[in-house]
């Protein structure tokens, strides 16, 4: 059985098109290059002096195969990460080559995506302020996508939504607050919004704190001004906003409204439309 085995890998099924060249190997039909090779000089198998090889053709193939095999895996794991790291499905749209040019900052955020490995070791996470609709989110959104296919785990999400799932959990508040330390990077985005309640400001506390205690990068964007988060009224907002501006680098969004830009054109759009 065993003898059986062994001839049985070391033939090759010849095709139509393949022959004998004058060394006596099978030459592919195709491409013209050899499916056998000799064994180095004195060894056989089972009285063979030669063994299988792949032709050009078929190891491109193969090579081919392989290649799609691979990207769709890498595909299913990024679409996965997304489903399980956007609060939105439209956040998946929020990527570099969507920018429309609005936000001078976002060479920025593409440094940020290019340096992650060593933004990751150094534990340097980004505060990203200014007003509404100045693209801050938007922002952030890119640096999560550009991570998350790169097969980097991201959560953007929102402290309104962590407390609600904190209220709603039945597994703990600690499990809420362990599975997010588990991200390779946290996105906290519309920070300062959440309800401003004692409840409320310890929990965002616990969340920002245990990032800072596992080494693991915060991006947070706020329509805080830098001001407010250097110089905070009470003692409850100042232990909260030196953690982040500890951990995170300040990144101002300037100029005019994306979200007045867009509905202007809109109106103008219909305008021209109506006469």
């Amino acid at each position: 059985m065993l003898d059986e085995i062994l001839e049985s890998a070391a033939a090759v099924t010849s095709g139509p098109e393949d022959y004998r060249g004058e060394d006596g190997l099978l030459y592919c039909g195709k491409c013209h290059t050899p499916r056998e090779a000799y064994f180095p000089k004195g060894i056989t198998l089972l009285g063979r002096n030669r063994h299988p090889t792949e032709c050009v053709c078929r190891r491109m193939e193969r090579e081919q195969q392989e290649a799609f095999f691979v990207e769709q895996k890498h595909l299913g794991l990024v679409q996965r990460l997304k489903a399980a790291g956007f609060s939105d499905s439209s956040m998946q749209d929020w990527k570099f080559e969507n920018d429309a040019g609005c936000n001078p900052q976002m060479k920025l955020a593409r440094q940020y995506v290019e340096h992650w490995a060593e933004m990751q070791k150094k534990n340097t996470g980004i505060l990203i302020w200014g007003g509404v609709g100045t693209g801050k989110s938007f922002f952030a959104g890119c640096i999560a996508n550009a991570l998350m296919e790169r097969e980097v785990p991201v959560c953007m999400t929102n402290f309104a939504r962590i407390l609600n799932e904190l209220n709603n959990s039945f597994s703990g508040r600690n499990e809420v607050v362990d599975r997010l330390c588990r991200y390779p990077l946290l996105i906290i985005d519309d920070f300062g919004m959440e309800r401003d309640t004692d409840y409320a400001l310890e929990q965002v506390y616990n969340i920002i704190d245990s990032r800072y205690r596992s080494k693991r990068p915060l991006i947070i964007t706020t329509n805080l001004t830098l001001d407010e988060i250097r110089h905070p009224q009470d003692v409850a907002h100042a232990r909260i906003y030196d953690r982040v501006l500890e951990m995170c680098v300040p990144v101002s969004c300037f100029g005019t409204s994306i979200r007045k830009n867009t509905a202007q054109e809109k109106l103008n759009n219909l305008k021209s439309l109506i006469g």
